[in-house]
């Protein structure tokens, strides 16, 4: 048998206390993993998040039946919120639903960036909405080549 620890739901709440009691100065990182934890995901719009190289990504989000002006993206503390908000259909008596299965509910998704993650633009196209990322780590966190010279 085993000691390796197998996160669930169950012990979640436990794993971080532990984490609490352990290491310090971690509080941030704690506080994270339980917001993630308790929003839980929703599922609807559905995304794709992709990767280019060490430093390039992108998350596209599936928002047919929104335009440009109903979604709104914003980036504050290191999360980036994606949100749409329909606006009111007129009822029309010539209209009328066989059936409906396009989702035209408002949503709110997030998305927590890594440090030095910047999002570069969003574009809106075929029902898609692209969001451009880039990290961007700071020269002075770079790794330096020192120069031995010799005496």
């Amino acid at each position: 048998m085993s000691n390796q620890l197998r996160l669930n739901t169950q012990n979640i709440p436990s794993f971080l206390d532990s984490i609490n009691r352990h290491f310090l100065g971690f509080d941030d990182l704690v506080s994270q993993i339980q917001h993630f934890e308790n929003s839980g995901p929703t599922g609807f719009p559905p995304y794709n998040i992709i990767r280019y190289g060490e430093n390039q990504f992108e998350v596209i989000l599936a928002v047919a039946g929104f335009t440009p002006d109903e979604v709104d993206v914003t980036v504050e503390n290191n999360t980036l919120y994606v949100s749409g908000t329909k606006k009111e259909e007129v009822e029309s008596s010539a209209r009328t639903y066989l059936y409906k299965g396009i989702a035209l509910r408002n949503f709110k998704r997030e998305f927590t960036l890594s440090q030095h993650v910047i999002v570069n633009g969003a574009t809106f196209k075929d029902g898609l909405l692209t969001i451009s990322l880039e990290r961007e780590v700071p020269e002075a966190l770079k790794p330096k080549k020192i120069a031995i010279t010799s005496l």
